[in-house]
């Protein structure tokens, strides 16, 4: 059969942009977990709306907003997900739970399992090309550390905080899989503290009535806007770079200039105090954060970013524009220790003076249960 006349082919794309679908496009089909919200829902309306990108798989446990990609409503722990990863030649796997109220060990069991289904599948179907996120937490706030760290340097995060023994167990997979399935290829994508529509321990660090800074301590802060985070993503699911990247904004704030900026005046407390106070209200369930967490508020564990810059990306965000809209998202919570308060036990928090920031929770949840047995 003959090709078509190239007038007939013209009018036939023109039909096509014009009904609201992209001209057909020689780029990947993308397929990306997670699609449903947050990070997930952002990068694949981006895919979609990209004249480089062919097609893009939306999987999720419920379906998202984007009317553009092929949507396929399942687990990620599913195996049955290699049958959907078929005829995609990269996975953004996005799929994960991070959240501070999980349980610890069903947030693991997601995590991981779905992370190593997600290989295993994308191997099984042919996907050339896997693009994890984790974080840049894994490689650990130590007083020694560069400013700023190279990809390269050493993990030496310990799994003590949120989630991050989750984020080097899925380092350790991304390792591993070229290995076990070879003709993968992995990319790991590692943000500096995210923002955008994210609820963290280092977020609602900015929610607090005082900046806790632990006597002794040297805190820089860098910050990655979730637009920046999708645009980096799209850099690895185009291959304009690969291997492991780090991913925030250039160069960091020192703690004074986070003070200056934000308004918000800081307390200072002994290390064993302040870490003291933190693992006891952990344990007895009175705050979601483990003293693990504090770390990354005390020590540095800024990226270089060097492969994304040197591949062309360059962040749109400044450090001082991503707190600024952290510190708008923040208005009106009220946090203490990790714990969100309402309004009036935040009021009476905030006058309890320096210590509140660890040792109010407790009196607040006290006062609470004292009440409820009224």
């Amino acid at each position: 059969m003959s090709s078509p006349d190239p007038q007939v082919r013209a009018a036939r794309n023109h039909s096509e942009t014009s009904a609201g679908r992209k001209p057909a496009v020689r780029g990947p089909v993308v397929a990306v977990t997670g699609a449903a919200s947050g990070v997930g829902a952002l990068l694949t309306a981006r895919l979609a709306a990209s004249e480089e990108i062919r097609r893009v798989v939306a999987i999720d446990e419920r379906r998202g907003e984007c009317e553009e990609a092929q949507w396929h409503i399942l687990d990620v722990r599913d195996p049955a997900i290699a049958d959907k990863l078929r005829g995609a030649d990269v996975v953004v796997h996005l799929a994960l739970d991070l959240d501070l109220g999980s349980e610890a060990a069903a947030r693991t069991a997601y995590n991981v399992r779905g992370t190593q289904t997600v290989l295993t599948a994308a191997a099984a179907a042919g996907v050339h090309r896997v693009v994890l996120c984790t974080s840049a937490m894994v490689y650990g706030a130590l007083p020694d550390n560069e400013l700023p760290l190279s990809e390269d340097a050493e993990l030496r995060a310990t799994a003590e905080a949120t989630g991050v023994g989750d984020l080097l167990e899925i380092e350790r997979l991304a390792r591993r899989a070229p290995r076990a399935h070879p003709g993968l290829n992995v990319t790991v994508v590692r943000p500096a503290v995210l923002v955008g529509g994210t609820d963290t321990a280092l977020t609602r660090y900015f929610e607090s009535p005082r900046l806790l800074v632990v006597a002794g301590s040297r805190p820089a802060w860098q910050f990655c806007h979730v637009e920046d985070l999708c645009g980096a993503l799209e850099y690895a699911v185009l291959e304009k770079v690969e291997g492991e990247l780090a991913v925030g904004c250039d160069g960091w704030l020192e703690q004074e200039e986070v003070e200056e900026l934000s308004g918000i005046r800081r307390m200072e407390l002994p290390s064993a105090v302040a870490l003291g106070a933190a693992a006891r209200l952990h344990r007895i369930g009175l705050t979601p954060s483990p003293a693990g967490d504090l770390a990354y508020t005390m020590y540095p564990w800024v990226v270089s970013g060097s492969r994304l810059h040197d591949a062309g990306w360059r962040p749109k965000w400044t450090n001082e524009e991503v707190l600024a809209e952290l510190l708008e998202e923040a208005a009106g919570r009220h946090t203490v220790a990790g714990r969100r308060l309402g309004r009036k036990d935040a009021t009476a928090a905030g006058a309890a003076g320096a210590t509140v920031a660890l040792l109010g929770a407790a009196a607040v949840v006290r006062r609470a249960r004292k009440a409820r047995r009224r």
